[in-house]
This record gives C-alpha cells, structure tokens and sequence, in this order.
C-alpha cells in the first residue's frame, strides 16, 4: 500500500504557531525516509490554489528545528471555503503529481483537510495552534512556547506592578478557549483569571475582591484576560474609578505567536509530523494525529470534529484556590 503515495505534500494553515518549522522538517525527512518525494505548497490552501508548489529536500529543512513562524507560511483563503475552491486545489494537487497531504494547522485547517479528503486527495492533519483548542488532543503544537512567552512577560509586568502598586490586566490569545490564561494564571499567580468557559461578566466580584485585599495588606493585584472576553481598557478604567488603585492594561498579543519554540514543542512537533507520514504511506486518509494520555494516536477527522473540548475543572479549581491566601469572603470555589 506505500507504493500508492509517491508524493507528499505539506502547508501550514490559519494562525502560525511555533513549532511548525519543527513538524515540516519532520514530514520531509521522514518522506524521505520513506523513499517518498516531498513538496511544500506556500500560503496554506491559498497557495495550493494558486499553485505555489515546490520541490523539498533535506536541505530544504536545515536549520530551521528553532525557528518560529513557518517557512510555508499561512493565509487565510476564503475561496477554499467553496466547493469549486476545494476541487480546484485538489486539481493542483493532482498536476503537481501530489499523492497525499499533511496538513498543519487547527479545526479550521482540519475542516480544510477533510474537504480535501472528500475530493480524493489523501490527508493527515497535525495539530498546530497555540490555543490548546482542538479536543481530540492532549497538546497542540506552539502551546508551550505561547504560555512559556505570556508567563515570562507576565512576571516582568508583576515587578512593576508591585513597585508601584497597581493593579495589572494582561490580556492574553485564546478567541474561544482559556487554556492560555488558565496556564498563566497557575503559573504566575494571578489573582484573578478572565476565561470564556467560566467568566459570569460579573465585574462588581472583582471590583469587590480588589476592596477587600487591599483592605488585609495587598499591593497590588494581578488579573489574566482573554481576547475572547475583551473589555480589557474599560474594565482597568472601572478599576480605577471604583478602587481607587492605579490600574495599567498590556495585550499581549501576537508575541505569543513568535519566537524560537520551547523543547517540548519541537519535540512533539517532530513526532507528530512523521507519524502523519507514516499514516499516509500506510494508505490512511481523513485522519488526524493526536497526543492522548501518554501516547501519540490517530482519529477519524470527522470524529475529531465531533469531539467537545472542556477545561479543566480541577486546574481552575486550583487556580482560584491559590489566589485564596489573603482569605475570600466574598465566593468559595
């Protein structure tokens, strides 16, 4: 069944995430390994349209394991959206001699692949995003790299704002997951964290909760928002008009898509992308690599899809606890 595949073919799609340099190395070198012939389509599924292919080798990949970004780079291509679109790109596909492909990216960028599974081109997708939000996994490649970047800048915001006394309202990525700020929150010590799976909106709590540990000899006070909830300047200005404490807002923002990736997420990177390899020279489509408890996996993509992903209860639980050292009268978790 390896002889089906010939050619493979690789893109990154949707938001970048460090650690696809690492997971495109891999599916070359291991086509290789594979005796398989590689090629890289730029711009994710805008360029597969355009036909924006080319021939990869290993050297193609050479030092790029710690790079950010991605060297294939991404776009977002409403045209693949369509059918025509779609048919069109696995029509490229076909003139450019591509068997099968690996697609890197999150649920946007799988709903891309199943589409091209449906029009005969074999797909694998691995995941990359660094929101942590594609449930069928355990870990998403630039997750570690993304919390390990908000929770340095986050702490170097801290020094400030005991300095001078302030309340600190960092907003961090995740549109409609909080595992970012969940993972800040635990490993900065946030007094408070904003997420769209728990927040109630109630912003009279936190006006009441800033009252109360100043009153028992807090500083200052630490809240991780995320850009799905938002709000950030007009809730640091409702601070500051009802508390009577200086409060200072940073949006993080797209720093946390860049810079060299941390060793976990080369690692499960490299993993990942040659196992996506291995499922299409075994004669797989339509499936996704996973990380699940403990070991890498594969799924059905429409079962993937299908999957809920939900937060943690026992890490929030945590993460409310910690913050709980100044006594809470106002809620218990």
């Amino acid at each position: 069944m390896s002889d089906e595949i010939r050619t493979i073919g690789v893109l990154t799609s949707g938001g970048d995430a460090p650690g696809m340099n690492a997971a495109i190395r891999a599916v070359v070198r291991q086509s290789i390994a594979h005796g398989k012939r590689v090629m890289g389509i730029r711009r994710g599924y805008k360029g597969m349209i355009e036909g924006e292919f080319v021939a990869m080798d290993a050297h193609s990949v050479s030092d790029i394991i710690q790079c950010g970004g991605t060297i294939l780079q991404t776009a977002r291509c409403k045209e693949f959206m369509t059918e025509e679109g779609q048919k069109k790109a696995a029509m490229m596909c076909r003139e450019n001699g591509v068997d099968g492909v690996v697609v890197i990216g999150g649920d946007g960028s799988y709903r891309g692949a199943q589409a091209l599974a449906n029009c005969g081109i074999k797909t694998i997708g691995v995941p990359g995003t660094i929101d942590l939000d594609i449930a069928c996994t355990d870990y998403t490649i630039g997750f570690d790299t993304a919390v390990n970047t908000a929770m340095q800048a986050i702490d170097r915001i801290r020094d400030t704002s005991s300095s001078h006394q302030r309340c600190s309202i960092i907003e961090v990525m995740g549109r409609h997951a909080g595992y970012i700020a969940l993972s800040c929150g635990l490993a900065n010590g946030a007094e408070q964290i904003m997420i769209p799976e728990k927040y109630d909106y109630d912003e009279d709590r936190i006006i009441r909760d800033i009252i109360y540990r100043r009153s028992m000899g807090k500083k200052h006070y630490i809240i991780i928002n995320t850009e799905g909830i938002g709000n950030t300047d007009k809730l640091a200005k409702r601070i500051e008009e009802e508390t009577g404490m200086e409060a200072r807002t940073t949006i993080l923002g797209y720093m946390q898509r860049g810079g060299s990736p941390t060793a976990r997420d080369r690692v499960y990177a490299t993993i990942m992308g040659a196992k996506a390899v291995d499922l299409l020279c075994e004669g797989k489509s339509n499936r996704v690599v996973a990380f699940k408890n403990g070991a890498y996996v594969d799924y059905d993509i429409d079962e993937a899809l299908a999957m809920q992903k939900t937060i943690s209860e026992y890490g929030y639980r945590v993460c409310r606890n910690m913050s709980k050292g100044y006594g809470d009268p106002i809620e218990e978790v």
